[in-house]
């Protein structure tokens, strides 16, 4: 049996070397007893040689047998993933290895023995990162729960007195994108996917004008497409856009206005207008309010002399009826107002002489 085996890692080869050094030492042994059987056989007769011969080459071809298996394998962020190993007699196992290399990541394995019942981990940090149960009933590995950073290759190698057996897994995690759907003021419809991995693919219906872009991809891997559409004179009134995704394929569904486009410089009056009228109409109160109480403080100015006179007005009569002067002077005036009359009637006074 080979006593030597190849791995990228060194301290997986150093492990793998003291796990292999007793198997290769039974196996030199059971080796020994066996020539001296054949020896034996050999003294007895011809036959018995040619027998023994025939059973060892048999017994070399089945030990170098040599079994791999590829899959690759896409599992959904955040669910859980569990990687088997090749099916074999489990009584034949002596050791069984897994060794992950992960994106950006030195390598990492663990490895469990099966005559000691032994369990072995170097470069591995990642605990959600396991033995699926107890590798003595079964040598599975979990990745619970799957996040972006597990995209990578999963190797189990099994070590059996019949050969080797490896089964090696590209796992490629899924990410589904957000889809929205809206459409701009120019009349064009935007379908986005965004933050998906993968990268997703866009389809209308109907068909019309589109362009398609691709955003530069993120850190996580996650990528963002964007789908612009138009549909010119055609009077379209409802669009649909279809995300096609390895997790999941969505459809969003628009009604397009059919209004027509309305110049910058006119949307900006239609803002401004009302704006407008509301000052101007603010203003206009504010000035009625201003005139109304300057006209009420006039007439209540106007007002305040008359009452004065008013109250005066008993007092000057009282002094016309007591003063003797206010009565001469209004005797002259009454003569004065009589005269003029008279004088206004063309009358004469003749005067008559007294005898």
């Amino acid at each position: 049996m080979p006593c030597t085996w190849i791995t990228s890692d060194l301290q997986l080869r150093l492990i793998l070397t003291l796990f292999f050094v007793a198997e290769c030492l039974s196996a030199g042994m059971e080796g020994t007893k066996t020539s001296n059987n054949s020896m034996q056989q050999l003294d007895n007769g011809n036959y018995s040689s040619v027998s023994t011969t025939s059973s060892m080459e048999r017994k070399q071809s089945t030990v170098t047998l040599y079994a791999e298996v590829k899959t690759s394998l896409s599992v959904l962020v955040d669910t859980k993933a569990v990687l088997t190993c090749p099916p074999v007699l489990w009584p034949s196992v002596l050791v069984v290895t897994w060794e992950i290399v992960l994106r950006d990541k030195p390598p990492c394995f663990g490895a469990y023995r099966r005559d000691t019942n032994q369990t072995t981990r170097g470069n591995c940090t990642d605990k959600r990162i396991t033995w699926a149960s107890r590798p003595d009933e079964n040598p599975a590995l979990q990745v619970d729960p799957v996040a972006i950073t597990h995209d990578g290759n999963y190797t189990c190698q099994i070590v059996t007195s019949d050969g080797n057996f490896h089964h090696e897994y590209h796992l490629q995690v899924l990410v589904p994108p957000e889809v929205t759907l809206i459409q701009t003021e120019k009349g064009t419809a935007v379908c986005k996917a965004a933050a998906g991995k993968p990268a997703a693919q866009i389809f209308w219906t109907p068909e019309g004008d589109c362009v398609t872009e691709q955003e530069p991809y993120w850190g996580d891997g996650t990528v963002t497409v964007q789908s612009t559409c138009h549909w010119g004179s055609r009077h379209v009134l409802n669009v649909s856009c279809s995300v096609s995704h390895l997790a999941g394929n969505k459809s969003l569904f628009i009604q397009l206005s059919q209004g027509a486009e309305i110049p910058a410089h006119l949307k900006n009056l239609y803002i401004t207008a009302p704006i407008f009228i509301i000052l101007i109409v603010v203003g206009s109160i504010w000035l009625l309010k201003i005139s109304g109480c300057r006209k009420c403080k006039l007439k209540k100015t106007e007002h305040t002399p008359v009452v004065q006179e008013d109250e005066m007005e008993p007092y000057a009569s009282y002094t016309e009826k007591n003063n003797p002067l206010y009565d001469i002077t209004n005797r002259v005036k009454t003569s004065q107002v009589l005269q003029s009359e008279v004088d206004g009637m063309n009358l004469h006074t003749i005067y008559v002489p007294r005898v």
